[in-house]
């Protein structure tokens, strides 16, 4: 059996835990919206057409904030076309996945079902075929407290007070070539420098997302976030980040390992921004809105974007079946986030329902839970607190992509009441004997462990359950330490109550 060691004391602290973190993305993309989480025709939905048990599950899941339209879809949305009697809507092109947009969800459709799903708004404007003054015209329809037309409009339109969004993004992916309205950062920096100033203008205490590189391949990444940050750094408060991962070729070894990957990402990306704050002599803080993660399969071959004569309406695309080996990456990968919770402030898992998502809905049907459901749960809702400094000392293997990594990935987070270990096992064969030397007197422990005997078990909309979290029966206390033993390939949460 391996054996690995994990310390902790209260007084080496990283950072609080900011409940942004546990965010979620919903975009016009696929099934996300139509069928996922808006039906009408569902036995389950509500008054407004809202599927109830998708609800449920977003509120059980821990949800904090969700990211909308948006996505590729924002760089070529019209938000005028998704207000007003629906009756009225026109039905559009949609470039970005090559389908078509009845417009039947809109604006105020999203604030009513975040207000049931009780999670807070993460608004995007388009900043890719649309600009500044479009951009201020969404804030103020949906901000407006006194009687201005736009204001108004949305009244006339049955919202009555004002939605008070606070957090809004500056378009998505403008580096990218794929998207509707691609920019150079010089050009993209001024625009959202600009647009941050005017929405600023209107109400000055509004959280701003200036996008960062579409991910740490691109060419552009790096000088892309140096050069957007010279234009909007004293205009924002965030800079995005994107990520996801995949396992290549059978090689799980380094899959279970994506996490380092995001660590010299997340690593590289608060270096640029401290890099342009040393050369601005600023006083102000720019974080990192990781507001894109995942495992996703980008590479598979079907399910892809339609193409030619065929644009589609929510056609069944991007969704991925995990296993539990992706529902432990997913895990690593919030040990990531937590990691590094003095730089991320804000992250949002890509997306919510249907599309690459946790939580997955039968048209007319069932909603079941993908294994990935389970650690994004235990973290939103035992990750309360302050990160705590996490020393590991843990035997290494090696990987044909990141060299040698800890087996062991952990991260520890306390509050007045208890201490929390989240805790992964990246040996793909081998039981490992973990000991925790907290800096508190333990007086009780529990753990709970989410592993299978085959990895690659998936949930479905016929079986979500033979393979939960279940209570290890292994963790105990010997004298100042805190033992329990780790499947392979397995996510464990250890709790400690404050003596």
């Amino acid at each position: 059996m391996l054996s690995a060691t994990i310390t902790t004391h209260h007084d080496f602290r990283v950072a609080p835990v900011d409940r942004k973190l546990f965010g979620a993305f919903v975009e016009h993309l696929g099934r996300c919206v139509y069928t996922g989480i808006y039906e009408p025709e569902h036995p389950e939905s509500d008054d407004r057409g809202f599927r109830k048990d998708v609800i449920d599950a977003v509120r059980d899941l821990g949800i904090s904030t969700v990211r909308y339209p948006g996505g590729n879809f924002v760089s070529g949305y019209r938000w005028e076309d998704g207000v007003g009697p629906l009756e009225r809507r026109p039905v559009r092109l949609d470039l970005a996945w090559h389908t078509t947009e009845t417009n039947e969800f809109g604006t105020n459709e999203f604030m009513e079902w975040a207000s049931r799903a009780s999670i807070e708004p993460m608004m995007a404007v388009n900043l890719g075929t649309r600009g500044i003054m479009e951009a201020v015209d969404l804030l103020e329809y949906c901000n407006g407290g006194t009687h201005t037309a736009l204001a108004d409009l949305r009244r006339s339109h049955g919202a009555e007070k004002p939605y008070g969004i606070t957090m809004w993004c500056l378009g998505n992916e403008m580096d990218g070539p794929w998207q509707t309205g691609h920019k150079t950062a010089q050009e993209y920096g001024r625009l959202a420098a600009e647009t941050a100033r005017a929405m600023r203008a209107v109400d000055p205490t509004l959280q701003l997302v200036a996008c960062g590189s579409s991910n740490s391949g691109m060419p552009t990444f790096g000088r892309w976030e140096y050069e957007v940050l010279q234009e909007t750094y004293e205009d924002v408060d965030f800079i995005s980040a994107h990520s996801y991962y995949q396992e290549h070729d059978g090689d799980l070894g380094s899959f279970l390992a994506s996490a380092v990957d995001l660590d010299g990402f997340v690593e590289s990306v608060a270096a640029t921004i401290e890099a342009v704050r040393a050369q601005k002599r600023s006083q102000k803080r720019v974080y990192i809105s990781l507001d894109e993660w995942n495992v996703w399969y980008q590479s598979r071959q079907d399910e892809q974007v339609p193409q030619g004569d065929d644009w589609p309406v929510a056609p069944k695309l991007l969704e991925d079946n995990y296993s539990v080996a992706d529902a432990v990456v997913v895990g690593s990968l919030l040990i990531s986030i937590l990691r590094h919770s003095d730089v991320i402030k804000s992250a949002s898992l890509a997306q919510l329902v249907n599309v690459i998502a946790p939580i997955m809905t039968e048209p007319g049907g069932k909603m079941w839970k993908q294994t990935t459901y389970h650690p994004f749960q235990h973290v939103s809702q035992m990750a309360r607190g302050e990160v705590l400094q996490t020393l590991i000392s843990s035997p290494t293997y090696e990987t044909n992509r990141y060299g040698d990594v800890d087996v062991l990935d952990a991260v520890s987070v306390a509050n007045d009441s208890e201490e929390v270990v989240f805790a992964v096992n990246r040996s793909q064969h081998e039981q490992m004997e973990l000991t925790v030397r907290s800096g508190h007197k333990v007086r009780s422990v529990q753990a709970t462990t989410y592993a299978s005997a085959d990895p690659y078990w998936k949930a479905g909309p016929s079986d979500d359950a033979s393979v939960l979290p279940v209570v290890n029966a292994t963790a105990r206390i010997e004298g100042k330490c805190v033992k329990v033993t780790l499947p392979p390939v397995s996510w464990n949460v250890i709790r400690m109550p404050q003596a």
